[in-house]
């Protein structure tokens, strides 16, 4: 029995699982972003510091290991935050693919990462949510939190009733201390000294990397246009666009 080799060069390649690392620096929507892509595609949205808490909280022996080190004032190294993140890949809910968010970070989380891809099923894609210096300093410096509720408010977008004040309990409104204008100018230029080179690892490593400019869009068209591009690129997605229908 003969096989057409034309047979064979129509039928798409199969689809793989899409490991989605979410880039951006500070005030560009990651986690925003993030939690709508987990209602578009039923992927788990996980967050590094949202990873941290669970940790901590179930008292792992990792957990166990990085209050230790966080209690002595010290970051935690690269090895016990990659060995967390790999911990949780290896849940059933990943399977069919997962979203990154604030992973990696450092140059050796990403070579440890592109190494853990290696065998496994996955293609991994890095989107970069790009957004204008200028608008990141508007977003993040115009945002008022109230210190009894925790409501936050920006002063163009979202603002209050009662100029300054909380609209549910009245407190007066505070500035975080990263929306200070100087300690987002310093976010900024750590994300852009740091962590942006992390993305040039992943790509000579064969990661796509994929940039959306998502200044001027809401976040569900920022996350809808994602959704489209990632399934242009082959992957297996169920889709559900967040705008109403």
């Amino acid at each position: 029995m003969t096989t057409d080799n034309a047979d064979i060069a129509s039928k798409p390649a199969p689809q793989r699982p899409l490991a989605v690392m979410l880039f951006g620096a500070p005030g560009s929507g990651k986690g925003t972003t993030g939690k709508m892509l987990t209602q578009l595609t039923g992927w788990p949205h996980l967050a590094t510091g949202d990873l941290l808490r669970e940790q901590l909280a179930r008292k792992t022996p990792l957990g166990l290991e990085m209050q230790s080190i966080l209690a002595s004032g010290k970051l935690a190294p690269d090895d016990l935050v990659s060995r967390m993140v790999w911990d949780r890949l290896g849940w059933p809910d990943c399977e069919n693919g997962y979203l990154l968010d604030g992973f990696p970070r450092t140059i050796p989380q990403a070579e440890g990462l592109a190494q853990w891809f290696e065998g496994r099923p996955f293609r991994p894609v890095l989107i970069h949510l790009w957004v204008e210096y200028n608008e990141i300093l508007r977003r993040l410096t115009g945002r008022r939190m109230c210190p009894a509720c925790g409501a936050i408010y920006h002063l163009e977008s979202s603002p209050t009733k009662a100029a300054g004040f909380c609209d549910d309990d009245g407190a007066a409104l505070t500035i975080r201390a990263d929306d200070q204008e100087e300690v987002v100018l310093q976010r900024l230029q750590t994300y852009q000294s740091q962590t942006w080179p992390v993305a040039e690892t992943l790509r000579k490593h064969g990661v796509l990397v994929e940039a959306i400019d998502c200044g001027e869009m809401d976040p569900e068209s920022v996350a809808d246009r994602i959704v489209w591009r990632l399934d242009r690129i082959g992957g297996s997605i169920a889709k559900k666009s967040t705008k109403a229908e």
